[in-house]
């Protein structure tokens, strides 16, 4: 029984860590379309119990690496949402159909 335990432990902690792999690839490639979802979202297994102590290290190791990874995703979302506003703001040199005012009261 225990050894089904911990191999379940060991199948989930891979099953995340493929996950977390994808993302940084994602992200190590700046060509690739991120608007590509995950062919299968990884889902928490139900029913393992805790956690073997032995598997605690990788699961910590991986739990760094999701969260490093959620921060450059945090960090290029702000970046291109600068990108678009200062994008935004620059003139194509098409004419724009603008008000014009002049003051004839001088």
């Amino acid at each position: 029984m225990t050894g089904d335990w911990h191999g379940a432990w060991t199948e989930a902690l891979d099953d995340l860590e493929l996950d977390v792999v994808a993302i940084e690839s994602m992200l190590a490639d700046e060509r690739r379309h991120a608007e590509t979802p995950p062919a299968s979202l990884w889902k928490p297994p139900t029913e393992l119990g805790a956690l073997p102590l032995e598997l605690k290290p990788r699961a910590d190791e991986i739990l760094t690496r999701q969260l490093k990874a959620a921060e450059e995703i945090a960090r290029r979302l702000t970046s291109n949402r600068r990108q678009i506003a200062v994008t935004a703001r620059i003139e194509t040199g098409e004419a724009i159909n603008r008000p014009v005012y002049v003051d004839r009261a001088m």
